[in-house]
Formats: C-alpha cells, sequence, structure tokens
C-alpha cells in the first residue's frame, strides 16, 4: 500500500494494514490476526462486524445519511436520545449529540457556562479538573486535561483552569492511606474553590474512573459523596467524563452508578457508537435544561454532525445490542474473572499495581516494587510489553507515561469487547506474564 500522503502522528511509524475485523480478533493483510484486547482503544465495546448494526446502518442509508440538526430531526435521533436517557442515572433529562469525546467535553465546558449565565451568575466561568486525567485534544479539553506532555507545546493557547491532584490511593499525593485519610484529596476541591472564589468556578471535571493516563485508577465511594457534596455547597457543577467509561465498560451503564451519585453533565462518546459510527454527546440533568427554557431558550452551541441520522441510527443499533444480549452485565462477570487472573501478576518483579473494575483494568509498572519508585524518564515498560504482545498477536494498550506523577510512571490499559471469553482471557494473562519476565530478564 502506498501510504505516502498519510500524516501519521509518528512520522516515522510503520503500521500494518489493516484488511478486515471480526468479533474480538483483527487481521492485518498478510492475514496476520490479532486479539483486539484494547477494543480498538476502549471503542469497539460490543465487538467487530455485528450485523444487527450493519444492517441498521444500511437501512438508515437507504433513507438518508444527513441533515443538519438545527433543520431537521429524525426518529433515530429521538430513539438515541431515549435509550441514552433510559440507561443514566436518574434525574439526567436530554442528551446533546457531536461526534466525539472531544467535542463532548468541549461541549460540557460550554454548556456549564451557559448555565450560568442564565441563572444570573456571570462571573462562573472557571472549570477545575485534576492531573492525571484526559479529556480530549482540542485546546478546551487540553486546558482541563491533567497530562503535562500532551499540554506542553501549546501552553500558550490554553486558558486559566486550576488543577487538582487525582485520586490515587495507591500513590497518595498527601501520602496518607485510606481509609485514615479522610479523602483529602477530595477536600482539595473545597480548598482550591475557595482560593479562586467560589463566584467564578463553574464545573469540576473528573473522570469517575481514570482511563489511559493513570490505567483504571478507582477512587473509594466516599470520594465522589465529599465531591458532590462540595460542589452543591458552592453551586459548582458536576460534570464528569464518561467517554471511555460510559456504557457497560466498568460493568455498570456507567461509572458513577458504583458511586451512588447524580452528576451534572456526563460527557460520553466511544463506546456508544462502539466504533461503528463517530458518536458523541452529553447528557444534562434536568436542572440545567429548566434553566435554558426558563431563561433565554436557546443552547449557543453547535457542530455541524450533531444528530445526523446515520449516526443516531448506528449508535441506536449499537445500545440495543448490548441491551439485547446483556453486555453490561457480560462486561461486570468477564472482568471479575479477568481481574481474578492478573491479580496475580503482582507477584513478578515490577508489577506495581493490578487493578480494575468490569473491563477497564490497569497494571501499573514500578522499577522498585518497595518504595514504588516509576523507572526513569525514557524508559516505558508497558510498551515494551505491548510491543511483545503485539508479536504474539494481542493488542493492548501500552506506551502512556505519567502515571505515577504526571511525567514518570507507566501503566497498561486492558480494556477489549465485552463478548470476551474466558479462554481468550487465559490466553492474554499468559502472554503478558512471559512478556514481564522476558522484559525483566534485560533489566
Amino acid at each position: 500500500m502506498n501510504d505516502q500522503n498519510i500524516l501519521y502522528t509518528n512520522l516515522h511509524s510503520e503500521l500494518p494494514v489493516v484488511d478486515h475485523a471480526k468479533g474480538v480478533y483483527v487481521y492485518d493483510d498478510k492475514g496476520n490476526e490479532y486479539l483486539d484486547c484494547a477494543a480498538g482503544i476502549a471503542v469497539v465495546n460490543i465487538g467487530h462486524g455485528v450485523k444487527e448494526v450493519i444492517d441498521a446502518m444500511q437501512e438508515q442509508s437507504e433513507k438518508v445519511t444527513f441533515v443538519y440538526g438545527g433543520t431537521f430531526t429524525s426518529e433515530a435521533r429521538a430513539r438515541l436520545a431515549k435509550q441514552v436517557i433510559d440507561m443514566a442515572p436518574e434525574g439526567m433529562d436530554k442528551l446533546f449529540l457531536c461526534s466525539g469525546g472531544s467535542e463532548a467535553m468541549e461541549s460540557v465546558i460550554k454548556i456549564a457556562r451557559q448555565y450560568h449565565l442564565e441563572c444570573g451568575n456571570a462571573g462562573k466561568s472557571k472549570v477545575i479538573s485534576r492531573w492525571q486525567s484526559y479529556h480530549g485534544n482540542t485546546l478546551g479539553t487540553l486546558t482541563i486535561g491533567g497530562r503535562p506532555s500532551w499540554r506542553a507545546k501549546y501552553q500558550n493557547y490554553l486558558f486559566n483552569s486550576p488543577h487538582i491532584p487525582a485520586c490515587n490511593c495507591y500513590r497518595c499525593p498527601y501520602h496518607k492511606e485510606y481509609p485514615g485519610c479522610g479523602v483529602e484529596c477530595a477536600r482539595e476541591l473545597e480548598r482550591v474553590i475557595r482560593y479562586e472564589g467560589a463566584d467564578t468556578v463553574s464545573a469540576f471535571v473528573l473522570e469517575p474512573i481514570i482511563g489511559t493516563t493513570a490505567a483504571a485508577m478507582i477512587p473509594p465511594k466516599e470520594y465522589f459523596e465529599e465531591v458532590r457534596r462540595i460542589c452543591d455547597k458552592y453551586n459548582v457543577l458536576l460534570a464528569v467524563d464518561e467517554v471511555i467509561c460510559g456504557f457497560g465498560r466498568t460493568g455498570k451503564n456507567f461509572a458513577v452508578d458504583h458511586f451512588g451519585i447524580t452528576p451534572d453533565l456526563i460527557g460520553v462518546a466511544k463506546g456508544m457508537g462502539s466504533g461503528y459510527t463517530s458518536a458523541g454527546g452529553v447528557i444534562v440533568h434536568r436542572k440545567i435544561v429548566e434553566a435554558l427554557e426558563k431563561g433565554t431558550g436557546v443552547l449557543t452551541h453547535s457542530f455541524t454532525y450533531s444528530g445526523n441520522p446515520l449516526m443516531c441510527a448506528t449508535a441506536s443499533a449499537v445500545l440495543k445490542y448490548i441491551k439485547d444480549n446483556g453486555l453490561v452485565e457480560n462486561s461486570a462477570k468477564m472482568g471479575a474473572y479477568f481481574l481474578e487472573q492478573l491479580k496475580p501478576l503482582e507477584s513478578l518483579p515490577y508489577v506495581g499495581q493490578v487493578r480494575g473494575i468490569g473491563l477497564m483494568l490497569g497494571i501499573e509498572f514500578v522499577k522498585d516494587k518497595v518504595t514504588k519508585a516509576p523507572f526513569a524518564d525514557g524508559f516505558n515498560f508497558s510498551a515494551k510489553l505491548a510491543a511483545y504482545c503485539f508479536k504474539k498477536g494481542i493488542l493492548v494498550t501500552g506506551g502512556v507515561l505519567g502515571a505515577a506523577d504526571g511525567v514518570l510512571g507507566d501503566a497498561m490499559q486492558i480494556a477489549p469487547p465485552f463478548i470476551i471469553t474466558e479462554k481468550e482471557i487465559d490466553r492474554v494473562v499468559d502472554t503478558l506474564r512471559e512478556g514481564i519476565i522476558e522484559i525483566g530478564k534485560n533489566l
């Protein structure tokens, strides 16, 4: 294949050419088979080549693929919105649609701002977020993101967005231990709101369970309870990024369901379209909708492809397939089995922690298991392990630095389609074990 006209993000990359995919397997043009234990990158939740979804795409394509969402609506758009709201926590009322995760989280920032304007709180514009987070690759979402290496080149373009430490019980930034810590990391939010001025803060944005940047870092339930209390106290919207977690990845419809709280805004993408279409959106709480209705009645925000019929029909078929086949429940079941099989890897050298919930799993690697010291800058254990697995025909997500403190440390994200089997899980675990031992021999 002549790919000389493609601008890859790595200009020296030599990528294999994909030919086709089915279920949890991807095949290149040379006939090599790969077990997709990354679901692309936590996207293809239902697996590749699902006939019911492909049929729905064709059916909609034969009717109409695109109209501008500000001119027409469609039955597919209404159906998808109802499906999403039916899955969402109680109190979530409407769905704004867009084309992906970055657009979704950019929309969260803007919807939060307009809510406060409609309520007469014009000073509320700042968004507080966390370090060791990722919310997208636009300038707005890089601003609220907490991955320093991705922000550095564009720092001059980013707006003022305060950050607080992430909840990381494995590496507590306050050098405390749960539960005696009193979730100090959550109470930091209140301190920053007060420092910035409560009348200037619009929203607090976070991943309920941190994705690729820290690979399945899970807070205790009390963390979210405290965050919700603080946001309510200071009239700050609680906005969660469920781009990776949403639609069953953690074994529940949404990750916030594990914590028993209702946010004000939920950014979604990836699993809603499962790679069959580029889909994203913001699930909006009733109180925000009511403020807009009582105010201007106009959301000053839109994208060309928002709510186009083809995307909506495709995403609707994906969510129907998830429900009809009990895939959220299967994610919980297979995730529990996967975690059980992965946990013994903690006895190996250089494996600091295995963690996860549902089929959102992570392995953090360390140079010293006692001190938890990360490898020096430039050495990426997870990238080497991902490359080893690739040669063995298994796709996993490695190579992202910063798991320890945002700059150093690395972890591997394991996020397969929800249809993975125990036999396939066993193969992945065996290969990971072999790879960790092999890489360790050269250290």
